[in-house]
């Protein structure tokens, strides 16, 4: 529970601290150099000491230091040792010095063992140190022209050696930061704000390539400008300031470019079909853009480039420009160069007219334009076909055809070219008739009229008279369809060609169209006899023959008739159908009548069968008939009747009397109620189970069986059915009893006697008897 710990190291002392130990009265610290011989240092602190100061120590020397805890009679209670070397010894500084106004530069003698070195600089507030490796070293971060106290230590890893006695040095002067322009292309003028603590200042100037002479000049002045400079070149200016001591201090260098010399040469050329100019020219030493300017009255048009030409666009037709090149770098703008004219093309003509003075003659005329020496007219056709016209007046004649639209252009001409497209002008002549004029007959209140085209018409208007009115049709395509005509009525069809510039023209041809009949109205459907249906309906037209179509799922039926009634015959049971009429004639056919509804009785279903199910329940099924929704069965006989009528294909009827023929009858009703009444064959019911059935036992292994008979004339079967065996025993024809032999004893048996048939399988609803 005993430890120490080292607070700090010099060269050759050592800091300690230990913690209290408990008992002790006093502590004894031992310091012995480890690799030096006979060199120890004995120290002894009171109870009430817990730091120790090891002093008179070696400098760069390792030392191991035990403590002792000691009571009062002189014996240690506790004891512990750690290892620690002492820092280097002090350095001395040789000289200290500034070559830069932020920066002390410090030369020293190496200390042995010292790994690193702390430089500080003090002066005034500001307190500054920096680490190096080795001499020399420099401590940055100052203030020019500042008087600093310079110290220095030496560092291992044990410490740091105390400082070693200062040095004073002064920072040199800081540079001036200088503000560099070029007032004209061959002059660069330099200033500067006042330096603290400067008494002068230096400034060179010289080609940065490196060509030429230098220029130098010293003044005590802020500012000074070097002329009979070369345009366009790159200068490198270099400045310092010195104290009243002569020492110079920082330099400040800056590059600047004289500004360039106006361009030479200026070339425009005008490309008059862009209202654009191409301006070149000689390019100027040192210029890195050039800027265009082309002036116009107050318009100014501006282009900027870095090459030697430059396009200047939007160029106002009519007008006289004067373009002027202006050099530019970063110093700087040359003189503009002297102004070239430059005349654009005319512009367009305006107030364009066209007129038609006389049928097939075109006038055209405009108003003369600025700049323009003569003018040509451009008349092409909607078919492709130009002429033109060339005058040096206002006004041209052209020859014009029917149905055509003419696009009309002027332009004007100068030595420059020919001015830009104007307004774009066109003139259509009335349209022409359309010609191959068609009438088709569609439906008996509708003609297809058809054409082609007109030459110049837009729309068209197809006019249909009749005697009971007038029917229109407009449209642009060559097809029309007259719809809501009257059927079976003769009309006078006219079709007009329309063009929205010129109107109509209103001598083409007519054509007589009729009709074809109105649609026939049905009267009355009726049924002559099975399969066989009788259409009446009412006719209107004398020449018409008349077709009567029944349609269904089943298929087509049709019968034909120029009077007012036809048959149609062989149609299926169970359908439904659509009948309808349609009249024809030489002027087309009929739209169909109104469709009437034809349902024929239902079918008969092909398959009836009967099965006795009890003594007096009968199962009847059947097929499906066609177009059957319900089923209603009989079964008669002269002892009563049974009857059920259902939704299904099948039926259980009661009140069966056994050993009775019945007629079997079926009726299929539709869904509207039409019935088809059936008739299968006869159907005779099963023979009666015999009554009071007992058993007698004849001896132990056999019995009779008695029964009173239904019918004398019948035979029947007993059965017996038991877990070990089954007996089967059929009396004769006349007798009401059978004995059956050899049945084993101790057995339960089900005994049932039924009446023998002819047919089918025995009948297993007769009652049954338990015999043990």
């Amino acid at each position: 529970g005993f430890s120490m710990s080292i607070y700090n190291v010099t060269s050759r002392s050592i800091y300690l601290r230990w913690q209290k130990f408990s008992g002790a009265s006093s502590y004894r610290v031992t310091a012995t150099a480890v690799n030096t011989v006979g060199h120890s240092l004995l120290a002894h602190f009171s109870d009430v000491t817990l730091k120790g100061t090891l002093t008179s120590l070696i400098p760069n020397t390792i030392y191991a230091i035990q403590a002792e805890a000691i009571d009062k009679n002189g014996i240690i209670l506790a004891e512990t040792q750690i290892m620690q070397s002492t820092a280097p010894d002090i350095p001395v500084i040789d000289q200290a010095y500034s070559k830069l106004s932020n920066s002390i530069t410090v030369e020293w003698r190496t200390v042995p063992g010292a790994t690193s070195y702390l430089l500080t600089a003090q002066g005034g507030d500001s307190f500054i140190e920096t680490v190096v490796t080795n001499s020399p070293g420099t401590v940055t971060g100052l203030k020019p022209a500042t008087l600093y106290r310079i110290t220095i230590r030496s560092v291992n890893s044990g410490g740091k050696s105390q400082p070693s006695p200062f040095r004073k040095a002064k920072t040199v002067l800081a540079a001036p930061i200088l503000s560099v322009s070029s007032p004209s292309c061959d002059s660069i003028a330099v200033s500067w704000k006042a330096v603290y603590m400067a008494a002068g200042f230096s400034v060179s100037l010289m080609r940065s390539d490196g060509l030429g002479r230098m220029l130098k000049e010293n003044t005590t002045n802020t500012s000074l400008i070097f002329t009979n400079l070369d345009p366009g070149t790159f200068y490198t200016i270099k400045a310092y300031a010195w104290n009243v001591n002569g020492i110079p201090g920082d330099d400040f260098t800056y590059n600047q470019r004289t500004s360039p010399n106006a361009p030479a040469d200026v070339q425009v050329a005008f490309n008059s079909g862009a209202l654009r100019a191409i301006v070149s020219w000689m390019p100027t030493e040192g210029a890195l853009t050039y800027s265009v300017t082309a002036s116009s009255g107050l318009l100014k048009l501006k282009c900027n480039t870095s090459s030697a030409s430059c396009m200047v666009p939007s160029l106002q037709c009519g007008s006289e420009y004067y373009v002027s090149v202006t050099a530019y770098n970063d110093a700087g703008s040359s003189k503009p160069t002297d102004a070239v004219s430059l005349k654009t093309i005319p512009c367009a003509p305006v107030n364009i007219s066209i007129e038609e003075d006389e049928p097939g003659h075109l006038l055209v005329s405009w108003s003369s334009v600025n700049f323009g020496h003569y003018y040509v007219v451009f008349v092409k056709s909607d078919d492709g076909l130009e002429v033109h016209c060339n005058t040096s007046h206002a006004r041209c004649h052209f020859q014009s055809d029917c149905g055509f639209t003419y696009f009309i252009s002027v332009f004007a001409y100068n030595k420059a070219g020919q001015s830009p497209l104007g307004d774009v002008f066109n003139y259509t002549t009335a349209p022409c008739c359309p010609s191959d004029f068609r009438a088709v007959f569609v439906s008996s209140d509708t003609v297809q009229v058809t054409w082609a085209p007109g030459r110049g018409a837009e729309t068209y208007q197809t006019r249909a008279v009749g005697w009971s009115g007038v029917v229109l049709c407009n449209d642009t395509a060559t097809a029309c369809t007259l719809s809501a005509l009257q059927c079976n009525t003769r009309y006078n069809v006219t079709v007009y060609s329309f063009s929205e510039a010129r109107g109509s023209n209103t001598s083409c041809a007519s054509k007589y169209v009729a009709t074809a009949p109105c649609s026939p109205e049905i009267k009355n459907i009726s049924k002559e006899a099975f399969s066989v249906i009788s259409v009446h309906w009412q006719s209107n037209n004398e020449e018409a023959t008349y077709i009567v179509t029944a349609r269904g799922e089943a298929g087509l039926w049709h019968c034909t008739s120029s009077g007012n009634s036809c048959t149609l015959i062989n149609l299926p049971c169970g359908s439904a159908f659509s009948v309808s009429a349609v009249a024809r004639s030489p002027a087309g056919q009929s739209l169909p009548s109104f469709s009437v509804p034809l349902e024929t009785a239902p079918c008969c279903p092909n398959d009836l069968n009967l099965t006795q199910v009890t003594q007096s329940v009968t199962n009847i099924s059947w097929s499906v008939g066609m177009g059957a929704q319900t089923y209603e069965t009989t079964l008669e006989s002269p002892k009563g009747q049974a009857k059920c009528h259902t939704l299904q294909n099948y039926c259980l009827l009661g009140c069966i009397t056994c050993s009775t023929n019945y007629t079997v009858s079926l009726k299929a009703i539709s869904e509207t109620g039409l019935t088809s009444s059936c008739t299968y064959k006869g159907y005779s019911s099963s023979a009666c189970c015999p009554s009071g059935v007992k058993l007698y036992r004849l001896g132990n292994n056999d019995i009779r069986v008695y029964w009173r008979a239904a019918d004398e004339m019948i035979n029947y079967n007993t059965d017996l059915h038991g877990s070990k065996s089954n007996f089967t025993c059929i009396s004769r024809s006349g007798l009401s009893h059978c004995d059956i032999t050899e049945i084993p004893c101790g057995d339960v048996y089900t005994v049932v006697v039924s009446p023998v048939t002819d047919k089918g399988p025995k009948l297993t609803f007769c009652p049954k008897k338990i015999y043990s």
